[in-house]
């Protein structure tokens, strides 16, 4: 392919933004041109209308790994135009109440706990870990129990919502398992179809750059030059205009994060009415971890390990373990993992969203969490003319920063708390493989619970509920002795979690189980709002 260098075209003055150019299809290209189309009159000539034009070239696969959703995508779906029927019945969706960890603390059989996606009891009013860990530990109440009725959920195998609740309503929090490459295809016929958008199949060449370094143009083999206002780079892992063009160098996290390699294989169901798991499945192995993400049709299995901890043959081998003979008739692909991302992600005129910007590990779901938060940014805050986009280019690089970081963090922590004796896991224990920023939070939790006063920005990605869900959950100690004060309230905490108990008791006698609701759906449809 040729290089994306190329000779300088007009200077860029200070128009206004109407051309929008997204480079690359997949999820992210979809998402961000759905999103900008959605919320801009999407035809072009209408007084503060834009056109929003995506070229994906044929032939490029899917990655096809980024199954697990946050409860984001309610809100993106919707604001797409989406019926929340249509995306269950098309993209082999389900839903998802969260993550269990299998085998993370000492590996032994009964080792699990919960990551769920409802906030703790009465967690806005006070809390709860003080008093779990000072009364119901001891019991052995696990904290995500104590304190929240969706584990029982998952464990029991129900849906977080019933028939009569309508399209995007819940009784409990829940995000979605999807088929990535189904939902790729759905997002295409929408954006297409309902919301406007021009799509190009067609090869990029080359970039035509303004005099002040803008994307003046794209040169493509069969297309000629497609001019734009904003470019937007979705080409995934090969960055082809932020890395490509403007050479913005990547910054390597596999200091931090060890895993680079996944093996991944999709499982059929051995029977038609097999129970769908409602919560994402990750089990440690002695190199890395297994994802289990159960669809309508099948289930999404794959092995994220490091290669500098185990061979490629003694992974698969790890793999073929936990999936059992039907692995026999299977295909596994090898994907390569760079965790990392881009030093800045907004230059000049173009933005980049998805494994173009970045890619982590897919240990809590946050590559397509991401690229909503970017599409959102995108959108709301389009640009009205050349001279304000370097504005929000800066503060779209400092919040996405940080946002980077903060994942960083948390992801770290989940291996950080291990007492796992493999290599893999002593090699993640090690304090110069921690970043300073997580080490001083871990010094501050010895003496209190995570809270929201460690936490100060608006553009949070994970709330402290989070970081206390896999503490406890993993078998952190906080000191208490020195804050005693605080748990004279403990009528009050009863209270809670009895409250918990409650709400526990009818959520287990109200809900359906998770294949039941799925097929209703799939032939009735939910309730639109």
């Amino acid at each position: 392919m040729t290089e994306l260098t190329g000779p300088a075209m007009t200077d860029a003055s200070n128009r206004p933004t109407k051309s929008i150019v997204v480079v690359g299809g997949g999820t992210a290209g979809w998402i961000v041109a759905g999103r900008i189309a959605a919320m801009h009159s999407c035809d072009g000539g209408s007084e503060g209308g834009v056109q929003v034009t995506l070229i994906e070239a044929p032939g490029i696969p899917a990655v096809g790994v980024g199954e697990g959703t946050w409860p984001t995508m309610r809100n993106t779906l919707r604001k797409l135009g989406i019926a929340e029927s249509d995306f269950l019945r098309e993209c082999g969706a389900t839903f998802k109440q969260g993550a269990k960890f299998a085998r993370w603390v000492d590996g032994g059989d009964d080792d699990y706990y919960y990551h769920p996606l409802v906030l703790p009891q009465g967690f806005t009013k006070m809390d709860l870990s003080r008093h779990w860990q000072q009364s119901l530990k001891g019991q052995g109440l696990s904290f995500s129990n104590a304190v929240c009725y969706q584990e029982q959920l998952c464990e029991s195998g129900l849906a977080p919502k019933q028939m009569t609740t309508p399209e995007y309503a819940s009784v409990a929090n829940y995000a979605y398992h999807l088929d990535a490459g189904k939902f790729a295809d759905f997002l295409q016929s929408h954006c297409t179809e309902k919301l406007g958008v021009r799509y190009l199949r067609d090869e990029v060449l080359s970039v035509n750059a303004a005099a002040n370094g803008d994307i003046e143009s794209l040169v493509t083999r069969n297309s000629g030059e497609l001019a734009g206002d904003l470019f937007v780079d979705c080409t995934g892992f090969a960055s082809r205009l932020l890395g490509g063009h403007y050479r913005v160098p990547f910054i390597d996290r596999s200091d931090v994060l060890f895993i680079d390699r996944a093996l991944a294989v999709q499982v059929p169901y051995e029977n038609a009415d097999d129970p769908i798991a409602c919560h994402t499945i990750s089990t440690a192995q002695d190199a890395g971890w297994i994802w289990d993400i159960g669809l309508t049709h099948r289930r999404g299995v794959g092995y994220v390990y490091s290669s500098a901890h185990s061979s490629a043959e003694a992974a698969e081998l790890r793999l073929r373990a936990y999936v059992g003979r039907a692995i026999e008739k299977l295909s596994v692909r090898e994907i390569p993992i760079h965790s990392g991302h881009r030093e800045k992600f907004w230059v000049n005129n173009c933005v980049a969203v998805g494994l173009s910007a970045g890619f982590l590990e897919p240990l809590e779901a946050s590559a397509l969490v991401l690229v909503e938060l970017s599409a959102e940014m995108i959108a709301e805050q389009l640009p009205a003319r050349r001279d304000v986009m370097d504005i929000t280019a800066r503060r779209f690089n400092e919040i996405f920063r940080y946002r980077w970081d903060r994942i960083v963090d948390f992801l770290k922590l989940h291996y950080l708390l291990s007492k796992r004796e493999e290599s893999f896991w002593s090699d993640n224990r090690d304090p110069a493989s921690v970043p300073d920023s997580l080490q001083e939070l871990m010094s501050l939790w010895r003496y209190r619970p995570p809270g929201n006063c460690d936490f100060t920005s608006n553009n949070e990605v994970f709330p402290a509920a989070s970081y206390q869900y896999v503490l406890y959950g993993m078998g952190f100690e906080t000191d208490l002795d020195s804050t005693a004060s605080r748990l004279r309230d403990e009528s009050v905490a009863v209270e809670h979690f009895a409250a918990n108990r409650k709400t526990t008791a009818r959520a287990l006698a109200a809900l359906p189980k998770h294949r039941e609701l799925l097929e209703k759906i799939h032939q009735y449809g939910l309730q639109a709002i």
